[in-house]
């Protein structure tokens, strides 16, 4: 997959705050998909030498059959430390590496965290989309703002997320009883498809597919 030039990578907080504010604004929360979807990835990370070294996976699937297509990892020195409302910057750089080595274009990509669902609007799933220019959804495993109503216990119900007035997300039931997932649009894809493609993606887990699959690759040793 080819990954365009993407901007200077910071070392400081200050720094990526100023690189969030002028890239939220290339955000899009409606839909511009292409079709069909025939290819969906997850990507995840995870950590080795006490998180020294970076390690992402891309798991790519078919849609709807959710069949592995092709999978990789790749690994890299982490450069920017683990602070929460800036996952994008520690993780992004290693990601950028295991897409650049698939040979499967996915149509979308389900990422580990938040998209809009951030202080700035501009989490993980966002900066990812924005940088290649592609859709992407946020599915997170644990709430970082907003509030929400009492969340029904079946399967596909879902909440909105309120943040400061405005609607930034969705709490989502992906399974009977179990603890729900935190979805917000990440680039080119509105709310409510993003809800939509997690449960067409998820079966019988939690996690969908892409990111429950990725979430394997990065944690074996």
């Amino acid at each position: 997959m080819e990954i365009p030039p993407i901007h200077p990578w910071p070392s400081g907080v200050e720094a990526a705050i100023g690189i969030q504010n002028h890239l939220r604004n290339q955000v899009i929360t409606t839909d511009q998909l292409p079709e069909p979807i025939q290819h969906v990835a997850g990507v995840d990370m995870g950590f080795l030498e006490n998180g020294k070294v970076s390690r992402a996976a891309v798991a790519i699937l078919s849609f709807p059959d959710l069949q592995v297509v092709e999978s990789t990892t790749a690994h890299r020195p982490t450069s920017f430390p683990y602070i929460p409302g800036f996952l994008s910057f520690r993780e992004i750089p290693a990601i950028l590496d295991a897409l650049e080595k698939v040979k499967t274009t996915p149509n979308i990509i389900l990422c580990d965290g938040q998209g809009i669902a951030h202080p700035r609007r501009f989490g993980i799933a966002a900066h990812l989309g924005v940088i290649l220019d592609m859709p992407t959804i946020g599915v997170a495993k644990s709430l970082l703002i907003g509030k929400h109503a009492e969340l029904s216990e079946t399967k596909g119900s879902w909440e909105p997320l309120i943040h400061d007035g405005e609607t930034i997300g969705a709490v989502l039931r992906t399974r009977n009883s179990v603890r729900p997932l935190y979805i917000s649009t990440g680039h080119k894809v509105s709310l409510i498809t993003a809800i939509d493609f997690v449960l067409k993606c998820t079966t019988k887990y939690r996690l969908p597919e892409t990111t429950r699959i990725a979430d394997r690759i990065a944690s074996t040793k």
